[in-house]
């Protein structure tokens, strides 16, 4: 496959995944999707509360579960790194910051739990009272 339609296909892609999750997290999906169930339940009787009766909306809501799922990670993956991105770029504007926390979500969970360790003990160093300011009277 070309480099130039792989990053159509990708932009395609991209397209139409976040219209998509647009359109599906709109209060108009959820209105339709309330309004399928009602109508779904009140056919009951029409149908006999059939096993077909009860396939039909077990599939339809198991179908469209199944595709939004990767609708929902595709778009945190992309919100999480534009996230990590601009948090990388605040952390390499601020002159006191340490540019090695750039890219850090890339780290092992061990290196993470480390520097997680490490912060914890700054911030009790920062906020225990000093032992050494002497008697208090």
């Amino acid at each position: 496959m070309a480099p130039e339609s792989h990053a159509t296909m990708s932009g395609g892609f991209q397209t139409f995944a976040t219209k998509t999750s647009q359109i599906v997290g709109s209060k108009w999906a959820f209105t339709i999707a309330t309004v399928a169930i009602v109508l779904w339940a009140v056919t009951g009787p029409l149908f006999h509360y059939s096993d077909t009766w009860q396939l039909v909306i077990n599939t339809a809501t198991s179908v469209l579960t199944f595709l939004v799922v990767f609708l929902i990670q595709n778009t945190q993956n992309r919100d999480a790194r534009a996230l990590h991105l601009k948090l990388d770029e605040v952390i390499h504007a601020i002159g006191k910051a340490h540019n090695e926390m750039i890219q850090i979500e890339t780290l092992s969970d061990k290196d993470l739990e480390d520097l997680a360790a490490h912060f914890k003990r700054i911030r009790r160093e920062l906020v225990e009272p000093k032992s050494d300011t002497g008697p208090k009277s």
